[in-house]
């Protein structure tokens, strides 16, 4: 019996490894200066910019994906440059898509429910979510799992139920014609921002919930 319980242990170990997601270069730390404003305002496009989010449930399997909307956001550029930006993310706007959840006995409502909850987000007390930019440089070399085309890396303070954490990530910036876009996918562990429902290895069954979620962000700002 000892034999078969160190051997589970082992094959769960390996297997939570084998399953976890690149970060595609994603570095945190402690909250930044923000960038100062260069240049023109851009106002973000409301309309066709939006998160995407993408968790994973049993370790690695059963993923769930679905979108947040930007409640507000402006860039500032400058020859052609981001020179910074902010941007605030609706909470209470998460959606899980239906189609992530395949399981008869599941419900994609009864996830947004637990997602919009006290055991992770807690919209009710903090309704929305920000992001704002302290750095913009050029990125020298490609990096892997990043979005594609990425040619710059972009640092910014996100905060999550009233915690700002700083992230940085590649990301494809364009401005050209009075029209700036931002694209980027990468990974974080929102244990970070102290969001631990499932997260306690005090609990065999709560190892395959994943710490990580995939983000992706498509944003358009203009005139």
């Amino acid at each position: 019996m000892k034999k078969f319980s160190v051997l589970t242990l082992v094959a769960v170990t390996l297997f939570i490894t084998a399953c976890k997601k690149s970060s595609g270069e994603t570095t945190t730390g402690e909250e930044k200066q923000v960038a100062e404003k260069k240049g023109e305002v851009l106002a973000v496009k409301l309309e066709t910019s939006k998160v995407d989010w993408k968790a994973f449930h049993k370790g690695g399997f059963a993923p769930r994906w679905g979108t947040l909307a930007i409640q507000s956001g402006e860039v500032s550029v400058e020859a052609n440059e981001l020179t910074a930006g902010d941007f605030v993310i609706d909470m209470k706007s998460i959606k899980v898509d239906p189609a992530s959840v395949t399981e008869k006995d599941k419900k994609y409502s009864e996830l947004e429910a637990h997602l919009k909850s006290a055991d992770f987000f807690d919209v009710e007390k903090n309704p929305t979510a920000a992001f704002k930019i302290t750095s913009v440089t050029n990125l020298a070399t490609p990096v892997k799992d990043a979005v594609e085309g990425a040619n710059k890396t972009v640092s910014g303070n996100l905060t999550l139920k009233g915690k700002a954490v700083n992230v940085t990530f590649p990301a494809k910036v364009t401005v050209a014609g009075g029209t700036a876009t931002i694209q980027a996918k990468f990974t974080v562990n929102r244990t970070d921002w102290d969001i631990k429902f499932g997260a306690s290895e005090a609990d065999p069954a709560e190892w395959m919930i994943s710490k990580d979620i995939e983000i992706g962000i498509n944003v358009t700002a203009g005139k």
